[in-house]
């Protein structure tokens, strides 16, 4: 499961940095605020992962 969810945090942050990008090109800054976005939002998954996995080193 956590391969699973790590797999969507990290298409979250590819989708976070081209959503990003579009927006540097075009001078969009919703946009841009919008790829940041959903950059942060895929590092706090991440982050959750990480603390599973840690949880279950510790119960193991």
């Amino acid at each position: 499961m956590s391969m699973k969810n790590r797999a969507k945090a990290t298409a979250k942050n590819v989708e976070g940095k081209v959503q990003e990008a579009i927006g540097d090109l075009t001078g969009d800054p919703k946009t841009q605020a919008e790829g940041k976005e959903k950059q942060a939002e895929a590092k706090i998954r991440h982050a959750v992962e990480d603390v599973k996995d840690q949880a279950r080193e510790v119960m193991e």
